[in-house]
């Protein structure tokens, strides 16, 4: 054996050359048409892809450098985790789920905060990561979210809310489930100060973030196919007994049933959230400053 090993493969390697190593992450397949698609193009389609128009995830930072004008922002915190207050033990212990989120997106928590400007208008983002816990609502997400909502009152700012989310952290039990009203609550806050609140919709958004602040924008955009509901429609089927649409709980069956108003995909974004955010801010100034710009007062002659 020693003269294949020792004259015949070097003979070989001669001929065709050693085999390179080839990294792994050059390449990532479409979920949607199984597309192999060559991630630097990817990358630069906003990870929409160039087969299908399949949306895929787009991670916060990405997102941001989308939206904002010249990709131009300023980070800013978030609230800390509520570590294991319920003890909460499934297959793993949550404490542990929350380190291993942690360490995995280098996040404190599944939203990201940001301010900077959308079409020249002032803007507080906050953009949900679906890579923590499935983007679940726990309490340091309803925390920012109320945070965020202070931060576009006092900076009279508009709020801008990027939901990608499972639902409620149920691993934080009723202490989840109070985000709901607490953002609620946030969002109320905002639009009685007579700024704009506007909810873009990405996949998927589901369970109790739909069920709350999702639903109450100024106005509802969807990137499209999105998937946005409340329970899983295996579930709906299950309950109700009846076969549902095609495309049910798509952004595409949602907007022709009136529950979102704007379907759009991802390379026009920015431009459409522009045009809504321009419109939003200019009503905004007519009702507080009257139809002439004044200050609505009468004028002494």
């Amino acid at each position: 054996m020693s003269w294949l090993t020792n004259v015949v493969r070097p003979k070989i390697h001669a001929l065709v050359g050693e085999k390179k190593d080839i990294p792994d992450d050059l390449w990532e397949k479409c979920p949607s048409c199984n597309a192999m698609l060559f991630v630097k193009d990817l990358a630069a389609d906003w990870f929409v892809c160039q087969e299908c128009g399949f949306h895929m995830k787009l991670s916060p930072i990405a997102r941001m450098n989308l939206i904002f004008d010249g990709g131009i922002y300023k980070l800013n915190a978030t609230p800390k985790s509520v570590f294991d207050p319920l003890k909460f033990k499934d297959q793993k212990k949550y404490a542990d789920r929350l380190k291993a989120s942690q360490a995995a997106t280098k996040r404190q928590d599944a939203i990201v905060l940001a301010e900077g400007k959308i079409n020249g208008i002032p803007t507080i983002a906050a953009v949900f990561d679906f890579d923590f816990m499935g983007g679940s609502m726990g309490s340091a997400v309803g925390e920012a979210i109320v945070s965020a909502a202070d931060k576009a009152v006092a900076s009279q700012s508009a709020l801008v809310i990027f939901p990608a989310s499972g639902g409620a952290r149920m691993q934080e039990g009723m202490l989840s489930l109070m985000q709901m009203p607490r953002t609620v609550i946030a969002a109320d806050i905002v639009k009685e100060a007579g700024l704009p609140f506007v909810v873009v919709f990405t996949n998927p958004t589901t369970g109790g973030v739909t069920a709350s602040f999702a639903m109450i924008g100024d106005v509802h955009i969807a990137e499209k196919g999105a998937t946005i509901g409340f329970a899983g429609s295996r579930v709906i089927e299950n309950t109700i007994r009846e076969t549902l649409p095609d495309g049910f709980q798509k952004a595409e069956y949602l907007l022709e049933h009136g529950m979102i108003d704007i379907v759009v995909e991802r390379a026009k974004l920015k431009d459409t959230l522009g045009k809504v955010l321009k419109i939003l801010h200019y009503s905004t100034l007519r009702d507080t400053t009257g139809r002439n710009g004044s200050s609505g007062k009468a004028s002494k002659k």
